[in-house]
């Protein structure tokens, strides 16, 4: 009894021995369980994890072309202002404003003033001449006339036709034509109004056939031709077959873009000009994969492409779009046929093996 006190008092003073077996103690226990444990690796031999489900459909290239879609305006072919080439008073105006014309028709009537008579009083002074010349070249074959008289005869006859000429066409610009077919955008001048040279007196604007003008970026600008098919969209919803008629050869400073003009027809000239069109402008044919963007994905590098099914496995497969329809994007680079999963590619990965179901056995 005296032993057990004298040990009992011995542990009591040391509590780090009791410490130190209940330690032992506790280590072999979870030593001896963990040799007994069956090892993680035979568990996942043993036990596999279940498949993930997906869907998949097959897909095949078909031929697309490759276009790019631009934004731009529609233009008249001919913008002109029409100015006086005579002076004077309007006496009659013979159009008003959004009026179809013709080539010659007449717009405007300036007043003659006294060019009527100046006409008449040159066209005499031209026969006197005339009639001089005639005696003055007869006397010099017989002889009789000197070489000089025979000159000034012949600059005065010259002078006298020309006369008649310059106050002919001061008549002629009195009546202001159209000069092409178009439509008068404005008349500037009423009856009344006392006109110079050069005073602007309306607008004529040739329609047909209608210019669309968009920009294009440097990147696709060495692509176009004058041989490309072009469909313009326009605001009102019409739907034009274009021709392009121009492209520029140097690049704004501004935008680093190249100004293009393309041509519509407009035979009736109903379609105005300075609407909003779009122009989807084919560039090449090439073969491609029509897709749900909802199937679209990136891989870690950021790239873009789709999830496919090889051997039951899951493939990255990289794409580019060529065309972006609203029911789909076309893609290039997933060859003639690929099998693409449709449904639950958003919870697998490259080189994940799946449990694999065709789109027709979904359905």
């Amino acid at each position: 009894m005296a032993n057990a006190g004298v040990k009992a008092s011995y542990l009591s003073q040391r509590p780090w021995i009791i410490s130190l077996v209940l330690l032992l103690a506790l280590v072999f226990w979870v030593s001896s369980g963990t040799s007994n444990a069956t090892p993680p690796s035979e568990k996942n031999a043993s036990q596999s994890a279940p498949l993930t489900k997906v869907t998949v459909d097959t897909f095949f290239a078909e031929p697309v072309t490759r276009s790019i879609s631009l934004y731009g305006r529609t233009a008249p072919d001919r913008d002109a202002t029409i100015s006086a080439e005579a002076d004077g008073r309007v006496i009659k105006v013979s159009v008003k404003k959004g009026a179809t014309v013709k080539k010659g028709d007449l717009l405007i009537f300036i007043d003659k003033g006294d060019r009527a008579a100046q006409l008449a009083r040159s066209k005499a002074l031209l026969s006197v001449r005339q009639k001089e010349f005639n005696a003055a070249k007869s006397l010099k074959k017989k002889g009789l006339q000197g070489e000089v008289a025979y000159s000034l005869a012949e600059a005065n006859l010259v002078e006298a036709n020309a006369n008649v000429e310059n106050i002919e066409l001061a008549l002629s610009h009195t009546e202001v034509r159209a000069p092409f077919d178009g439509i008068v955008d404005d008349v500037m001048v009423e009856v009344g109004d006392y006109l110079g040279v050069g005073d602007p007196m309306a607008t004529l604007l040739d329609l047909d056939p209608l210019i669309v003008t968009a920009d294009v970026s440097e990147q696709h600008i060495s692509q176009i031709d004058a041989s490309l098919p072009a469909r313009i969209l326009l605001v009102n919803g019409e739907v034009k077959e274009g021709r392009l008629r121009y492209q520029s050869s140097i690049a704004s400073p501004a935008t680093n873009t190249f100004s293009i003009e393309l041509e519509i027809s407009n035979p009736q000239q109903l379609l105005p000009a300075g609407i909003s069109a779009e122009v989807d402008l084919a560039l090449d044919m090439q073969r491609a994969v029509k897709l749900s963007p909802s199937v679209l994905a990136l891989d870690e590098q950021g790239n873009l492409g789709v999830k496919t099914l090889k051997e039951n496995k899951v493939a990255f497969v990289s794409a580019r779009v060529v065309k972006a329809e609203q029911n789909g994007v076309w893609l290039t680079g997933l060859g003639e046929q690929v099998d693409v999963i449709t449904k639950g590619q958003g919870f697998v990965r490259d080189g994940d093996r799946v449990d694999a179901m065709r789109q027709s056995q979904a359905q």
